[in-house]
């Protein structure tokens, strides 16, 4: 079980970082055909869609990031509590 718990947090983890890497990409010039870049694209924009509706650019600053981030870390927290829970 406990392998189980690590792997769900590594996916986790490996999410906040891709939202992280798709922030940075916004500040630089890049091509978005490139596929590295076209995969943190394709996995993170589920996630940043709905935050991007809901918040507005602030001066041209896109908050929706930082609340990606802080959602999935609730769901993180609320799936690892759970699983910790789970005994088989």
């Amino acid at each position: 079980m406990g392998q189980i718990i690590a792997l769900v947090d590594i996916a986790f983890n490996l999410l906040i970082w891709l939202i992280i890497a798709r922030a940075i990409l916004s500040f630089v010039n890049h091509n978005p055909y490139q596929p590295i870049i076209r995969f943190i694209y394709d996995v993170t924009e589920p996630i940043m869609k709905p935050f991007r509706r809901l918040m507005p650019t602030a001066g041209g600053i896109d908050f929706s990031p930082i609340i990606a981030i802080l959602a999935v870390q609730l769901v993180r927290m609320l799936v690892l509590d759970i699983l910790s829970r789970i005994h088989f």
